[in-house]
């Protein structure tokens, strides 16, 4: 069978794999080129808008192949909803992560020595886990997709350490076929993507879905308080009918602005971190399943959200950088038809961003002070909570978020376990080099600034803002809009 023949019942299998499991007659954008790239045993890189379907380009290789996919997300809050997504349409998926009981963990992989399923959702961290890569061994393993592919980089805005362990993981899955799929990736995050993943530059192929939707309209409008703000938001809302997100930096504005809403009648639903996980899990079903609503949240709302006719996305504060704004932005008009993002820009916001900056960079010195109390002194955090570890190193300054950001590094090195709950914490190891590189995290404290910096050159861009954002992700060759 020559090469060409060999492409032509690429393509008619995987268009019969599309039309029969996942109800499409025809692929979208470049889907079909990623998939023949992956089906031809190359590896490539997928930069395309959230909610454009990157997905299918390894679900499809993975239902024609008779081997297992591993897929490496982030996501716990997603898996549950993308493996019963897939069992719906009759493909054995399944996911593992530390939402499962051990019961529950230990049946699949059971399950999985025994050569059950096509698709297998796991986190990274669940690379070390010995009992875990023992059975996976056992298995061929015919591709490895890396979603949310940005968190591989140090430079990206969600950076995961245990992303940059996807080289020694390739190795322990036999090296497989490699497709790594995100929304936003800089020229210089595309290039850290491919150099963490062991693989050459000339042995990648990289796709741009391009950034563009061309039903958004992308609208800036300066502020100089909050009853500006409300005022935009009410007027937002009444004018485009249908369902939309408020997006706040800070809890307690967001709370504020909730006050002044209801007080004027105006049915909405509040999200943030601070709510219980019921709460939360209930605001979101409801979200999804009713008509016109109206949610203020913090960014912690949006994951999984696939609500194809949000016809609105404020931004009441201003965002961190252009990748978190972008990804935000993407949840509105999914259905195609016109929508709003809007960005109400008030510039005393840019000190909140700062802080969190701050927060988001302990220095070395602020590590190493966290690592000895916790070594020393575990059985008193253990006792006394987290705010009296935060005030024996902040004195008196109850508003300094660091020590945070400190135990969630930490649990991404595995330096700590249990670092969502102060009074069950464990130390494993010692500081890992990079949390006590002076360089290393100055440059990281400084790149966060340059992201915040150039988010503010956006709001005061006079031409087109969605060419800005095309060029800011390296794509020059696609014809604005």
């Amino acid at each position: 069978m020559t090469r060409e023949v060999l492409l032509i019942a690429i393509k008619n299998d995987s268009r019969k794999i599309l039309e029969r499991y996942f109800g499409y007659t025809s692929f979208f954008w470049q889907q079909e080129n990623v998939i023949d790239c992956v089906l031809a045993k190359k590896h490539a890189i997928v930069i395309a808008p959230t909610g454009i379907g990157k997905s299918l380009c390894y679900q499809v290789p993975a239902v024609m192949c008779n081997d297992l996919t591993v897929v490496i997300s982030p996501l716990i809050s997603l898996m549950k909803d993308q493996v019963d997504s897939l069992l719906r349409r009759g493909i054995e998926a399944t996911y593992i992560n530390s939402t499962l009981s051990r019961n529950a963990r230990e049946a699949r992989y059971s399950e999985l020595e025994q050569g059950s399923y096509r698709i297998l959702y796991v986190t990274p961290e669940r690379f070390r886990k010995p009992d875990f890569v023992h059975i996976l061994s056992g298995r061929m393993i015919s591709l490895l997709a890396v979603d949310e592919a940005h968190c591989i980089s140090e430079w990206g805005h969600d950076f995961r350490p245990d992303y940059t362990r996807l080289k020694e993981i390739r190795q322990l899955l036999g090296n497989p076929v490699t497709i790594a799929l995100t929304a936003t990736a800089t020229p210089v995050v595309q290039k850290d993507i491919i150099d963490q993943l062991g693989l050459k530059p000339d042995d990648v192929k990289t796709f741009h879905g391009g950034i563009d939707r061309p039903n958004l309209s992308l609208q800036i409008e300066e502020v100089f308080n909050d009853d500006e703000k409300l005022d935009h938001i009410l007027c937002i809302a009444d004018k485009y009918k249908g369902s939309g997100i408020v997006y706040f930096t800070l809890i307690k504005t967001l709370d504020a602005f909730g006050e002044l809403l209801s007080r004027r009648g105006i049915p909405h639903f509040c999200y943030h971190g601070n709510l219980e996980a019921a709460h939360r899990s209930s605001v979101h079903e409801q979200f999804m399943q009713e008509k016109d609503t109206l949610v203020l949240a913090t960014n912690a709302f949006g994951m999984g959200i696939d609500k194809k006719d949000i016809r609105f996305v404020i931004h009441a504060d201003i965002p961190g950088s252009i990748e978190s704004y972008y990804q935000e932005i993407g949840r509105a008009g999914r259905d195609g038809k016109h929508s709003l993002c809007a960005l109400l820009y008030n510039e005393n916001d840019l000190l909140t961003q700062m802080e969190f900056i701050r927060w988001n960079n302990p220095d070395a010195e602020y590590y190493q002070r966290v690592h000895s109390y916790l070594s020393e002194d575990i059985e008193k955090i253990s006792a006394l909570g987290i705010d009296w570890f935060k005030r024996k190193l902040h004195s008196k300054n109850c508003h300094d978020y660091r020590l945070e950001t400190a135990l969630k590094m930490l649990d991404r090195y595995g330096v700590i376990e249990c670092a969502d709950d102060i009074y069950k914490i464990r130390v494993l190891s010692s500081l890992p080099p990079q949390l006590l590189d002076r360089n290393y995290l100055e440059n990281k404290h400084r790149n966060d600034l340059q992201k915040l910096y150039k988010l503010v050159q956006y709001v005061k861009h006079t031409g087109n803002r969605k060419l800005f954002i095309k060029e800011y992700f390296g794509i020059k060759d696609l014809n604005p809009v």
